[in-house]
């Protein structure tokens, strides 16, 4: 359609998790796509296509968890078909698989076990001391100091509490054993939240008094308060009420999922059930409960399964945190960019070192720092576009006197060799020389190399050292510049904070950073700042359309609300820039301080303005956008009926949050965004 890539992208990152057929309705209606609707008429024909192309199939897919167990070979009872891994594929779907009887699993790979298994190995390389993360002796589910962190809401880059929601819930239920995690971890579902569940059970875990359909049902539900949370209690209460087996009762439930079966399970429950001597109108309540339910089931050992590597994750963080971050740098497993993870082991006095093409390994490791602290080590392999070979050859020819020295035993192409340069990797072997000075040798030697490779067992041809070559006369790059390269290159802001550049600006603002916000009273009316961390539409049960954003200053996370009266002014902002100025108030939410925003600011445009015009012009530009008043709503937005009976907003967003950071690679520059 001659539509350049780079317009391609920005338009697929401007919207939100949305079907296809939903474009225009929400070009029509979400105040952050209001730019991209004024280009319509270029896109129109890019739209309509888009919108045909809604719910058709993209090709065959295989579960990437699924195993098919049976008790004869499974080519003698089914179709199957390669893949380009090699599995053989099923030709049916997963309920076509059970009807015929044969056992299912969905055996999940979690990402949070390397990275709990790399600090153990990190820790047993560096001090010889082998941990066994299963044994309660040495790693008690029960720790103090790491319940201390759970209750604190301390949790990034803990396994399934590190999400904003969940350091908000945490905060909130102050969990003060295991069993109270596992019911967090099944609590902060989109089907519990939006039915309200959460609340229900933080009022009872703190002092308000239970309920209960029928007292029969009490044995059932008391651990959780009356309020109903897994799969095994679903079973329960039908066994109970109706008489029924387990077995019976599990059919049963999951029954709940088929819509056609439902009618004819709610008439059998109700019969079976008052035939026992139970009231209609208690039949009629825990009915709602068990059809609900349908909609968001968590099974309770699922549950107990996601605590222990939860628990056993915040021990580590608690004890280990420079292991812990190594971890979570080689392997990635959570939501959070690797730049905040950073940021937050920092505050926890880890020492994070950047890359060094005479230190670093292909992995991330941990080392002594000078201080004799624990320090993480950050890989060569975080060097953006560097192969797995290229980055094991460096490493063996460790260590390199100079610049010509690592071309001819490391032979690295010379992109990956300007990158090196460019982040930093190479100052070890620059001596009096620039960065840029080693970019114009990498040029030199890269001409007189080319097309001549070294072969295994080839001397090196004698080229000057780089210490003793003369500096060109170029100057350094300036500390934007070479923090632009590290976000662009290493991904992370390792040499200083990306909000460093912005302190002067934000004293004369008198903006408060995250660890002043919490000694400040509700309601106060407050300026913040920071890298924007995540940005999320989540359900809510009231219908409401809420973002909910995460900002990271240096000293710690906001967590900030922006509500639908603010969404005209403030949406766009928050959805295209990377670094936000925020006015609101002060919420208090559990033992946090949280922020309500109501309005917004671009703070690189902001610093530009005071650059170029003085402190004068960042006053007007704060004068002028505050008081730009809101387009009033004609109409009240459309809302979807949740099986829970909750009215949700139809742009609620379910994407996972660790797709919605800000894109920093180009600092100075406007980031597209990613809407949602």
């Amino acid at each position: 359609m001659g539509i350049a890539p780079y317009d391609v992208d920005r338009i697929a990152k401007s919207f939100p998790h949305i079907r296809a057929a939903d474009i225009t309705a929400a070009l029509a209606e979400l105040p952050e796509l209001r730019q991209l609707a004024a280009e319509a008429g270029r896109y129109r024909l890019l739209f309509e296509l888009a919108e045909g192309l809604d719910a058709l199939p993209r090709g065959l897919a295989m579960h990437p968890c699924g195993v098919i167990v049976s008790d004869a070979t499974l080519l003698d009872r089914l179709p199957v078909q390669p893949t380009p891994g090699s599995y053989p594929m099923v030709q049916m779907p997963k309920e076509g698989v059970e009807d015929l009887g044969l056992i299912k699993l969905d055996v999940l790979g979690v990402r949070m076990q390397s990275a709990m298994a790399h600090a153990v190995s990190e820790i047993e390389r560096v001090t010889g001391k082998h941990i066994d993360l299963d044994d309660p002796q040495q790693v008690p589910l029960d720790d103090h100091f790491a319940f201390k962190l759970i209750q604190d809401a301390q949790t990034l880059g803990v396994f399934q509490l590190e999400s904003s929601g969940q350091q908000d819930l945490l905060s909130r239920l102050q969990p003060r054993n295991v069993a109270d995690v596992i019911a967090d971890i099944s609590l902060f579902r989109p089907g519990p939240v939006a039915s309200g569940m959460p609340e229900q059970y933080i009022a009872a875990r703190h002092g308000a008094t239970p309920t209960y359909p029928h007292p029969d049902l009490e044995p059932v539900l008391a651990d959780t308060y009356g309020v109903v949370i897994w799969h095994e209690q679903i079973i329960e209460i039908i066994a109970t009420l109706t008489g029924c087996d387990r077995a019976l009762a599990e059919i049963a439930r999951r029954a709940l999922a088929d819509s056609a079966r439902l009618p004819r399970l709610r008439d059998w429950f109700h019969q079976t059930a008052a035939a026992r001597g139970y009231p209609a109108d208690v039949l009629t309540h825990v009915w709602k409960i068990i059809e609900a339910f349908g909609a968001y089931g968590f099974c309770r050992a699922h549950a107990v399964a996601f605590a222990v590597p939860a628990l056993q994750s915040a021990w580590l963080k608690a004890h280990h945190p420079a292991f812990l971050l190594a971890g979570l740098l080689e392997h990635d497993p959570g939501m959070w960019p690797k730049r905040v993870l950073i940021q937050d082991a920092r505050r926890r006095g880890v020492t994070v070192l950047p890359v060094d093409v005479n230190r670093s390994q292909t992995s991330h490791t941990v080392e002594r720092a000078p201080d004799s602290t624990w320090a993480v080590r950050l890989a060569l392999s975080a060097v953006r576009g560097i192969h797995t070979d290229e980055a094991e050859r460096l490493v063996a020819g460790q260590p390199y006197a100079s610049l010509s020295d690592l071309w001819q035993r490391a032979r690295p192409n010379r992109p990956t060799a300007e990158r090196l340069a460019q982040a930093g990797v190479l100052d070890s072997l620059r001596g009096p020389l620039t960065r840029r000075d080693l970019l114009l040798q990498i040029t030199e030697l890269h001409r007189q190399y080319r097309g001549r490779p070294l072969g295994d067992g080839q001397l090196p041809m004698a080229l000057d050292d780089q210490h003793t070559a003369p500096p060109s006369g170029l100057p350094e790059m300036t500390s934007r510049e070479a923090l632009n390269a590290e976000l662009h290159i290493l991904g992370a802001d390792v040499s200083r904070h990306l909000m460093d550049h912005h302190h002067q600006l934000l004293r004369e603002l008198g903006a408060t950073d995250a660890a002043h916000l919490q000694r400040l009273r509700p309601g106060q009316q407050v300026l913040v700042a920071g890298v924007r961390a995540s940005t999320q539409t989540p359900p809510i049960r009231s219908g409401k359309r809420i973002i909910f954003v995460t900002l990271e200053d240096g000293s710690g996370l906001v967590d900030l609300a922006f509500f639908e009266d603010s969404h005209e002014a403030c949406a766009h902002t928050i959805f295209h820039s990377g670094l936000l100025l925020v006015r609101g108030n002060v919420q208090r939410r559990g033992e946090r301080n949280t922020v309500t925003g109501s309005m917004v600011w671009d703070l690189e445009q902001l610093a530009a303005a005071r650059r170029d015009h003085g402190p004068e012009a960042v006053q007007r530009l704060l004068g002028a956008e505050a008081n730009v008043p809101a387009a009033p709503r004609t109409e009240p937005h459309r809302t979807i009926t949740h099986e829970t009976g909750a009215a949700l907003h139809p742009w609620a967003d379910l994407q996972p949050p660790g797709q919605r950071a800000a894109d920093l690679t180009k600092l100075g520059h406007t980031s597209p965004g990613s809407a949602g």
